[in-house]
């Protein structure tokens, strides 16, 4: 290709984690009119099919070059990981809500069509174009993960288990993340953090032994096998996150999900009890809008650019938030250890924000 035929595309002018440049893929500051080779993008059409905005894919699928973080990136990342644990405390007492009016295959089904029909048609009015085949694999990772497998098992779950004790258990994810992101992308964190995110875990461990008054019920064994899928989840779409923007990776998961959650919906609609009111009706669009599509494209744009370890133990907080949550909203009653369990997380939280990752974390989600 000649070089100006190059120079001439409309993609001339690209934009990459927030910055905009001559190149957003050529951090030495090459002219455009330079050839397609100096550029590193490859000739025209050599793009990984994403589109999304980012660095352009080099043919030997070879992350291109990137410019430093700027100094803001990590705590903006921050922000938005923090804003995704916020949208995420709410997901229990939404679910408390929505079963007062709906059987739990219904809640399922019809938060996954509804988030499904929100992040299609965000998705059709920008015109998206498909993500490429290679990445389709870590997109069902992500839709069996946190689309399908935890609403549902956490839903069965608070059939049996209250909101407190379910938030508490599911404390233990931020452990399970970052264990499912050192084996996935093999980024090793220092020993101080593990140390943390170990006496993280521990105080939720003790915290829901002490609620539960030390034994484990037929809910606590959905909510491990929640843990599970929403780390697996969490861990692939935070590495998808590099290759595409956070709220088109959980945008295609809810899609690829909607060959089977429409008819899934029709089914459970016609075979459970209907008792809609306007706190069923407001946990579910929580559900839908709130948890399964904002959260998720805040969270993985915040893992995408502080890592997938260290966003994971933000969520330390999470059970102690959807603790005040199931107070204010459901009239639960807080335990006196639950203050001494939030401080306890937090301090733990502040020690793995600290402690030392590997420069390659925040750029972990390279296939």
């Amino acid at each position: 290709m000649k070089a100006e035929d190059s120079a001439t595309d409309s993609s001339a002018i690209a934009v990459s984690g927030g910055r905009a440049g001559i190149r957003g893929d050529d951090p030495a500051g090459i002219r455009d009119d330079a050839p397609a080779g100096v550029r590193g993008d490859g000739p025209k059409g050599d793009h990984d099919g994403d589109h999304d905005g980012g660095p352009a894919r080099r043919p030997d699928d070879t992350p291109a070059p990137q410019a430093p973080q700027a100094p803001s990136a990590p705590r903006i990342g921050t922000v938005l990981a923090v804003l995704g644990v916020a949208a995420f405390s709410l997901t229990f007492p939404a679910t408390a809500w929505a079963l007062t009016g709906l059987g739990p295959w219904s809640v399922t089904t019809c938060r996954v069509v509804l988030a499904a029909l929100i992040a299609g048609g965000a998705m059709a009015a920008l015109r998206v174009p498909v993500p490429d085949r290679r990445h389709w694999p870590g997109l069902l990772v992500v839709a069996a993960g946190v689309v399908v497998g935890f609403p549902l098992l956490t839903t069965l779950a608070l059939q049996t288990s209250t909101t407190s004790h379910a938030a508490v258990v599911v404390g233990l994810l931020p452990l399970t993340t970052a264990a499912f992101s050192a084996v996935r992308t093999g980024v090793r964190p220092s020993r101080v953090f593990w140390a943390a995110a170990l006496a993280g875990a521990a105080v939720v461990i003790v915290f829901a032994v002490q609620q539960s008054g030390g034994a484990l019920t037929t809910g606590d064994l959905y909510l491990f096998g929640a843990l599970v899928a929403c780390a697996a989840g969490y861990t692939e779409g935070g590495r998808l996150a590099g290759h595409m923007p956070g709220w088109q990776v959980i945008g295609w998961a809810l899609v690829g999900c909607l060959p089977l959650s429409l008819p899934g919906a029709v089914f459970a609609l016609l075979g459970e009890d209907i008792h809609l009111d306007g706190r069923t009706v407001a946990g579910l669009l929580w559900l839908a809008a709130g948890s399964q599509f904002v959260g998720l494209v805040v969270w993985y744009r915040g893992m995408a650019a502080i890592g997938v370890a260290r966003a994971s133990q933000l969520q330390l907080a999470q059970p102690l938030l959807t603790l005040v949550w199931s107070v204010l909203l459901l009239g639960e009653t807080l335990t006196p250890a639950a203050p001494i369990a939030a401080v306890a997380v937090l301090v733990c939280i502040g020690v793995t924000q600290r402690a030392r990752v590997p420069a390659g974390a925040n750029r972990d989600n390279r296939p």
